[in-house]
């Protein structure tokens, strides 16, 4: 962890410019768990006081006319946008300093970082074909596997794209490799997959995994065994 970065809960996760989907994510929840009225702002702007002129033109109001409500509004913005400018650094901040609302300051990192609708449908397409061709490779273990998987699981999320909990159980039991068929079958016989935890699948196949690491080991320590007597009983006394 960055010495930028604070393990206190009442510090926001620090963005420095570096790795926008993973500081979106910690600053959602950490948002959310500060003040969720805070998020409703952030994701759906608040509303202003303003005025609108003989000519139809919208501006803000002047504060000395404000009402109480309308002071519990901005209000709210302020703390938003604060809970947002704390979470940057000088060059970030400058570039969303001149937003009047919290939510431009987040629509405006969005776009900088992830680009336009077109350009994220782009990403969320090429995520999508990485998620559907996913497969674990032979030889390889299951956390490595894991890893990657949720690797791109997390990045599809950060764009808005999920998938439920039973379609992603269903997924990593497809991806198995053909020597993992019978653990797989047993899953399938002994589980409802549409209530399975995602942790309970990866851990009952981390378990699997090492059960027949341990038969290998134990296989090889035989053949070394038995190598030895074979050895001994043909040499001559």
């Amino acid at each position: 962890m960055s010495n930028k970065e604070s393990m206190s809960i009442s510090k926001s996760p620090f963005f420095d410019g570096n790795n926008y989907s993973h500081w979106k994510a910690k600053m959602t929840i950490f948002i959310q768990a500060l003040d969720f009225n805070l998020w409703d702002i952030i994701n759906d702007g608040p509303e202003l006081p303003h005025i609108i002129s003989q000519e139809g033109i919208k501006s803000l109001k002047p504060r000395s006319s404000y009402t109480d409500d309308n002071r519990k509004k901005v209000q709210l913005n302020a703390k938003a946008k604060h809970v947002i400018i704390c979470a940057l650094n000088s060059n970030e901040f400058n570039r969303v300093s001149s937003c009047a609302t919290a939510k431009e300051m987040w629509d405006r990192l969005e776009v900088t970082y992830e680009g336009t609708n077109q350009v994220k449908d782009a990403k969320i397409n090429m995520l999508v074909r990485e998620y559907e061709m996913f497969s674990m490779k032979e030889n390889k273990n299951i956390s490595g596997m894991f890893v990657r998987f949720t690797n791109i699981i997390n990045s599809l999320q950060s764009l808005n794209k999920c998938y439920t909990n039973r379609e992603m159980v269903r997924k990593i039991l497809r991806c198995l490799p053909k020597s993992w068929m019978p653990k797989v079958t047993a899953i399938e016989e002994d589980k409802d997959l549409n209530t399975l935890p995602l942790e309970e699948l990866l851990g009952s196949l981390m378990t699997h995994e090492m059960t027949i690491k341990n038969h290998e080991e134990d296989e090889e320590q035989d053949k070394k065994k038995n190598k030895v007597i074979a050895f001994k009983s043909s040499t001559p006394d």
